[in-house]
């Protein structure tokens, strides 16, 4: 079981920035997993934001965000960044980092608890 661990939310004016982090608890590596960042808002679905391969040679964004965020990873420190630029008030959310993989013979998907981000006008 992997436990994944986002840190980093806040809340940030407007064109401001912020960046968050996921890692694994209890030191497990996720540099065998796939990596996304997904939101959601109060009275909407879960949205995916981007996306980073295990070894962080492709990546994917949303409509919304392409042009601002930024999702990178740096496997030797474990760990996997969405960088935010140009923040609006869209952007408001809990935002989530999804990790699907293997650790040897156990695959699976994993969840991390969430961190709230606030942009305000």
């Amino acid at each position: 079981q992997v436990q994944l661990v986002e840190s980093g939310g806040g809340s940030v004016q407007s064109g401001g920035s912020l960046r968050l982090s996921c890692t694994a608890s209890r030191s497990r590596s996720i540099s065998n997993y796939a990596i996304s960042w997904y939101r959601q808002a109060p009275g909407w679905e879960r949205e995916l934001v981007a996306t980073i391969t295990p070894a962080g040679d492709s990546t994917n964004y949303g409509d919304s965000v392409k042009g601002r965020f930024t999702i990178s990873r740096d496997n030797h420190l474990n760990l996997v960044y969405l960088q935010m630029d140009s923040l609006k008030p869209e952007d408001t959310a809990v935002y989530y980092c999804y990790g699907r993989g293997c650790s040897g013979s156990v695959c699976g998907n994993y969840w991390g608890q969430g961190t709230q981000v606030t942009v305000s006008s």
